[in-house]
């Protein structure tokens, strides 16, 4: 059994990177290891040791990109966690889980009509759960929403944390978009930390097509691999033109113009702007990634389409079991697309996956 520790050991964002409007001056951010008191723990809820935490896009947009959190600095970063419970509810102790990303009220209407991935009132780590976030040695959580894994099957427990967002946001949002076998589908960004399992889930869930698009040749190649039936190099290349090149490859393949479900996964204005050429008859855009970007687009054309624009948040814990599976049965892969640091990297890791986005996701191991 863990030891339950006096103090969680932490690396706080004591600020986030800021940027003077008028002179451009840069203020770099900053993150300090320290200690943070170990809560009292109310009905239901446990103490969780932390294996391991994913290095998430979205953790650099609070950093570095001016995206705010809803509890203000200082506070710890990081949403996506495995670990063991080791103290808190007796039920949960000694087991391994993984932590949802968002964890509902389960008490509003929201949340009693389907819809709790959205919650208002929900608790994210590293962002709304108090000063609470997953690059520490533990935090504490509501038991209900916890996934168990209760055979690893060799795989190490820090490994599991990527399911926590970058393999279950994907699958959130493929329910969303009512994926139904056969279905044809473009993935925008599927070498991204959250594309690249986008892409899987899709074929996983059945769909008939999948087309993946982005910049990396290398990546791509793998994608090929994993999930994409076809790819498009987007590098250099316009809205316009990586539309052109669509239709030609749908016409090629005898794929059908109508139909067809994008998911913008990479968040930039890039990619929306690919995906709102690419929408057409009976379309439907799933908006994945998150931008504070402004996309021009003439709404007006959704009329004529019949077409669909749609958002998608999170994914709600109740799918997270069924995403496991699909890992340990072997239809998602998830061991090709993990490394591991130690966590008092985080600075350097940061820097390195702000500038260039990792070929592989990125999972901090405590180290304190």
């Amino acid at each position: 059994m863990a030891k339950i520790p006096d103090k969680i050991q932490t690396w706080q964002m004591v600020q986030p990177t800021a940027r003077n409007k008028e002179t451009g001056e840069v203020t770099p951010g900053k993150l300090e290891k320290t200690t943070i008191p170990v809560p009292e723990l109310a009905p239901g809820d446990v103490l969780v040791e932390i294996a391991g935490c994913g290095v998430c896009h979205t953790d650099l947009g609070f950093f570095y990109d001016g995206v705010p959190n809803v509890s203000k600095p200082p506070l710890t970063l990081g949403h996506e966690i495995s670990g063991t419970v080791v103290a808190g509810d007796e039920g949960w102790i000694g087991k391994e889980v993984i932590i949802p990303a968002v964890m509902p009220c389960r008490k509003c209407l929201l949340c009693k009509t389907g819809r709790g991935n959205r919650c208002l009132n929900q608790k994210m780590p590293g962002n709304s759960l108090s000063i609470y976030g997953g690059f520490s040695s533990h935090i504490p959580v509501p038991s209900v929403d916890l996934c168990e894994i209760k055979d690893r099957h060799g795989v190490p427990l820090s490994h599991f944390a990527v399911i926590a967002d970058a393999a279950t946001t994907p699958y959130q949002a493929a329910k969303r978009a009512d994926v139904q076998p056969g279905d044809n589908v473009v993935v925008i960004g599927i070498t991204g930390g959250v594309g690249q399992y986008q892409g899987q889930v899709l074929k996983a869930l059945g769909a008939g097509t999948v087309i993946g698009i982005a910049r990396n040749q290398e990546k791509l190649d793998r994608a090929l691999q994993f999930g994409a039936d076809f790819v498009i190099n987007s590098t250099d290349k316009d809205a316009k033109d990586i539309s052109k090149e669509f239709r030609g490859l749908c016409k090629e393949q005898e794929l059908p113009n109508f139909g067809w479900k994008i998911f913008e996964v990479t968040g930039t204005k890039p990619g929306q702007e690919i995906a709102l050429n690419l929408l057409g008859y009976t379309g439907k855009l799933i908006v994945v990634g998150f931008s504070l970007a402004k996309t021009e687009y003439s709404i007006g054309r959704l009329m004529a389409f019949d077409a669909e624009i749609i958002g998608t948040w999170g994914c709600l814990p109740e799918y997270y079991p069924a995403v496991l599976q699909m890992v340990l049965n072997g239809k998602i892969n998830m061991e090709d697309f993990v490394q591991t640091r130690p966590m008092s990297t985080i600075a350097e890791t940061f820097e390195e996956a702000h500038k260039v986005p990792p070929f592989k996701r990125i999972v901090l191991e405590p180290d304190f």
